[in-house]
């Protein structure tokens, strides 16, 4: 049996930037913390997916399996140049944290210390030494699922991410390729990048070769680059080493950000620019960006504070500006801050002894100390302070030397090093004097501490190696130690310290000349103190950093694309629906809303009282009155006594002749928004607690109109969001709710001011300009007229025009009372728009995707076919199109149309899809039933299926209608239980899918169920 290697201990108390929060939820729902977020069902854990699973795989919602284009004119030429890219032979695994930050979204405003997700250059060299191998293989074809058969099928519009729901390979970025079946050689690869069981790199494999034109930036503009910044390393390299996308994409998204260009307009206008990356991954880019310009302009603030001081030197500015990270920032910066005490080097340096310590390196045959000693003053008073002295400033010179901080950096990656978490001494401290007290009374106060020590009973006596821990445990860790009831240690072993202190005194730091055993003796000395004191301390907080900023990182991808799957789901229309907020002593909230979301009728009912009769004959004129057979029931207090009462109804045929079922929607953030001052605007004489009703109602009618006007961390999605980046969280959040809104997109003439203002381009002045232009001047006729509004330039017009949708019906049924078109506002507008000529008619290419700067190519192109503007979405049009793309290749016909193939294949999309066409068709709708399974129902072995409610870093909930969601745990989440489709992704689940599960194990006790994946449903 192995012997475990001593350790040393380094306690390391992390400073965070964001304000823990006393809540200690570690269940499905951010509100609730009755579960706990390692609890997992005790049956025989079936053994994980094999590493070699986890191959290159971009995170959360990157692309599928490659399927690629036999183009024989594209030659695979970067395969050759791959070979030699092997890096200088380094560091050799890689941390699970830096595994971890490679998962999407992240994310403007990070609070995260230090760079999200920065690795320094010999850690990335490491990853390319790994990555060698994945990027031989084929260049990425814009991923497209092969259809036999010459028809085209209903085209369909791809957003930059995937689903379960939605077709199999498609990367949805913008509208959907409905090229499928056009090209006539197709060959398909399948790739198996299964890593659901750990968050994966965010290796984008791009190339040249394969996808959009390698561009160099120009010399004037890297020059203004360099010069703004001002740093020792290429913006450009640091960039794409960070983020492992090619360095010509980098140059593109840079320019593309300089322009002020938005995310989702990248991902579906400038596809060739950015080598087909989805959002997820171009925000990743634009993070990391905007993160080392805040370095670069920290590293210039502390240079003046220094200049200014009087303590910087050309070394010092040297050593600041090679600085690749805020940590590595901090650590040259820390003893040079204001305020903090002296350190021992600068005040050996102050009393001269710095001559002494270089001649100690250079000349120790030289060197007599006792020539330093200067009786009565203090600190050179005796031969043993002077040694000490210079000892101090041998061991801040070791530990500012960048060689030598990458070798320990090395010899730590070698090791194994572990994270421990043990109960802090205050909290046992207050467990015995709460059980002292405990036969008088025990004040709630203290309650409340002992069932939170409960709740980190797994992490009271906890190791795990650096490499392996998860996301969630580092975030719980990080709970428990800023509650004060964890104390958390990284080990690092003895043979480390060993090993370092033997190559610095035989490589690194070697004395040039011979040297006395007392001379020796301070250099030994000077290394120990310089490990003990500076150097481990520094290596721990940067492991505690790393960890910390991996699991943010993934908790906020884990958001991202929950939130995602939230605002995506079907919309059901065509129907009148009621919405109850269900409740005890104040009744169950009703609203009856119409087929348009329309509120048709609002009232209270008593379904727990003694009268309940009376008010289920109440219940039933109001359905029968308004024809109403759909209710969407709140999953808050009361909701299972609610649904009981209606599931009685139902089988007794109460609302005959109509065939009633009812639904349980996530109520999450219905409170909140129900007293915000939209919902106020919104609805302004109605009781808040019926406008709750009113906003459960409306999302099932319409999930993305309706949650759009709530803060997304109120929705009821992920787990951890008081322990990361407030800022990182919010910035996420937000560019997921503008892509998806973007890239359904918005009917301008009958869409809210507040779905509108989350269009890529614009924002909430600008929405209020729209809606008010629209109520003076009437519907809008074409996008054209969008330049009329106020504040609406020619970069926001670019921005914001391809997501804006003019439906003919919408448009027509506003027409009642014609408006003339406006001459005032015309004269009104900035100068050089005076003389813009509007067109006054409707033109059909703005019901479509097409953006308007491509709309001479797609009158060319459809000059081409043999079609007009009028027949799009017919399929007179799609066998025009079928048969010219099957006899001339996509890339043949931009060629002829002097345009790219990235446009002409949206453009192909935007003619051929049909009218109101809409991406969420294909996603799951809320699923309606007529009765009812308690908790008590069911049995081990049964076999359900349910509706994934919400997925966090150790599984995903499941809803199967009890009451109470079931977990399946992320082991039990295995390859060949999944669609191949979703075997790329993170965890391979999210909200909204259907699955089909069998139960483990039931705990009535406390609440749990454990399920196992059987498979998912499509």
């Amino acid at each position: 049996m192995m012997r475990r290697p001593r350790t040393t201990t380094a306690k390391v108390v992390e400073k965070r930037d964001d304000v823990m929060d006393s809540d200690l939820s570690f269940s499905q729902t951010v509100s609730s913390d009755e579960d706990s977020d390692e609890w997992r069902p005790a049956e025989p854990k079936p053994k994980a997916p094999s590493k070699t699973a986890r191959a290159p795989a971009a995170a959360g919602a990157k692309k599928t399996a490659a399927k690629r284009t036999a183009k024989p004119k594209e030659p695979k030429a970067p395969k050759q140049p791959k070979a030699p890219k092997v890096p200088k032979p380094r560091a050799p695994r890689k941390t699970a944290a830096e595994r971890k930050t490679q998962a999407p979204k992240v994310l403007k405003g990070s609070g995260a210390s230090g760079l999200t997700g920065t690795k320094r250059k010999n850690i990335d060299e490491s990853k390319k030494d790994d990555k060698a191998g994945e990027e031989e293989t084929d260049c990425p074809e814009v991923e497209r699922t092969e259809e036999s058969g010459p028809s085209i099928r209903m085209k369909e519009e791809r957003v930059s991410f995937i689903v379960s729901e939605a077709h199999q390979a498609d990367r949805w970025a913008g509208e959907g390729s409905s090229l499928a079946g056009l090209k006539a050689k197709k060959e398909e690869v399948e790739e198996e990048n299964f890593t659901f069981d750990e968050p994966c790199q965010k290796k984008q494999k791009t190339s040249g070769a394969c996808l959009g034109q390698p561009t160099a930036l120009p010399l004037s503009e890297a020059h203004t680059l360099r010069n703004e910044l001002n740093m020792n390393w290429d913006l450009i390299e640091l960039l794409s080493n960070l983020t492992c996308v090619e360095r010509w994409v980098c140059v593109n998204i840079i320019r593309l950000l300089r322009e002020d260009n938005t995310v989702p307009f990248m991902v579906r206008y400038r596809k060739e620019m950015i080598n087909h990356m989805d959002a997820d991954a171009v925000r990743d880019v634009q993070l990391v960006y905007e993160e080392i310009c805040s370095l670069a302009k920290k590293t210039q603030s502390v240079i003046q504070t220094l200049k200014k001081d009087g303590v910087l030197t050309a070394e010092l500015e040297q050593n600041l500006r090679s600085c690749r990270s805020a940590d590595e920032l901090d650590h040259v910066y820390s003893p040079y801050k204001k305020g903090s005490k002296l350190t021992k080097a600068r005040r050996a340096k102050a009393l001269g002894l710095e001559a002494a310590a270089s001649a100690l390196m250079d000349t120790p045959h030289t060197l007599d100390l006792r020539a330093w000693v200067k009786p009565g003053t203090e600190g050179l008073s005796s031969l043993e302070e002077v040694s000490t002295g210079v000892e101090h400033i041998m061991a801040d010179m070791i530990a500012k030397d960048p060689e030598t901080l990458t070798y320990v950096k090395t010899l730590c990656e070698n090791s194994f090093v572990t994270i421990q978490s043990s109960v802090s001494k205050s909290a046992l401290k207050e467990k015995e004097q709460d059980k002292s007290v405990q036969g008088h009374k025990a004040p709630g106060a203290q309650q409340n501490k002992n069932k939170d020590i409960d709740k980190f009973h797994l992490y009271v006596d906890f190791t795990c190696n650096i490499h392996r821990i998860q996301p969630h445990q580092t975030l719980a860790i990080n709970r428990g130690e800023s509650l004060k009831i964890l104390t958390v240690k990284v080990n690092i072993p003895d043979k480390v310290k060993s090993d370092f202190t033997r190559w610095c005194i035989n490589n690194r730091w070697r004395q040039r000349t011979f040297a006395r055993d007392e001379l020796r003796t301070i250099v030994k000395k000077a290394v120990e103190d310089s490990y003990k004191r500076l150097i481990l301390p520094f290596v721990t907080r940067s492991y505690r950093t790393k960890l910390t900023s991996a699991a943010e990182k993934e908790s906020i991808a884990m958001f991202v694309r929950n939130l995602r799957q939230r605002l995506l789901v079907c919309p059901v229309r065509g129907c009148v629906i009621m919405g109850v907020d269900p409740g005890f002593r104040h009744g169950c909230k009703l609203a009856v809303l119409s087929p348009t979301s329309q509120i048709l009728h609002t009232d209270v009912v008593y379904l727990h009282n003694s009268g309940q009769q009376k008010e289920a004959d109440k219940l039933r004129h109001l359905m029968i009155k308004y024809s109403c057979s759909r209710v969407v029931i709140g999953n808050g207090t009361a909701c299972r006594e609610t649904e009981s009462v209606f599931a009685d109804l139902i089988s007794r045929r109460c609302f005959h002749p109509l065939d009633v079922s009812y639904c349980i929607t996530n109520e999450a953030g219905a409170s909140i928004y129900s007293v915000s001052p939209e919902a106020v605007k919104e609805m302004p004489d109605m009781d808040p607690n019926l406008r709750s009703a009113v906003s459960i109602g409306r999302r099932v009618q319409d999930p993305l109109a309706e949650l759009v006007k709530i803060d997304p961390k109120h929705i009821g999605i992920g787990t951890y969001q008081h322990d990361v980046s407030a800022g990182a969280l919010k910035a996420a959040l937000d560019g997921v709710v503008q892509e998806c809104v973007s890239f359904v997109g918005v009917d301008i003439n009958i869409c809210s001011e507040t779905l509108m203002r989350h269009v890529a381009g614009l924002n909430a002045g600008r929405a209020r300009n729209i809606a008010e232009w629209r109520e003076q001047n009437g519907p809008f006729i074409n996008r054209e007229q969008l330049k009329l509004v106020k504040g609406m330039g020619p970069k926001t017009f670019q921005q914001c025009a391809g997501f804006i949708r003019l439906n003919p019906q919408t448009l027509h049924s506003d027409k009642s009372s014609p408006h003339p078109l406006p001459e005032k506002p015309t004269a009104k507008k900035a100068k050089g728009k005076t003389s813009v000529n509007i067109p006054t008619s409707f033109n059909p290419l703005d019901q479509t995707c097409i953006h308007p700067e491509s709309y001479h190519v797609a009158q060319r192109f459809l000059s081409l076919v043999g079609g007009s503007a009028d027949q799009i979405g017919s399929t007179g049009l799609r066998q025009c199109v079928e048969g010219k793309v099957r006899t001339s290749s996509v890339e043949e016909l931009a060629r002829t149309l002097n345009t790219t193939p990235e446009t002409l294949k949206l453009i192909i999309d935007g003619l051929t899809q049909p009218p109101g066409f809409d991406i969420r068709q294909n996603f799951g709708q809320a699923d309606f039933k007529r009765g009812i399974v308690s908790m008590s129902d069911l049995r081990v072995g049964a076999v359900l299926t349910g509706r994934v409610d919400n997925t966090t870093l150790f599984g995903a909930f499941v809803d199967i209608g009890v009451g109470r969601a079931g977990l399946i745990h992320k082991s039990n989440i295995t390859l060949d239980k999944l669609p191949a489709s979703q075997r790329h992704r993170s965890l391979a689940l999210g909200p909204g899918e259907r699955v089909e599960v069998r139960v483990l194990n039931v705990d009535p006790q406390r609440g749990r169920i454990g399920l196992d994946l059987i498979r998912v449903l499509q």
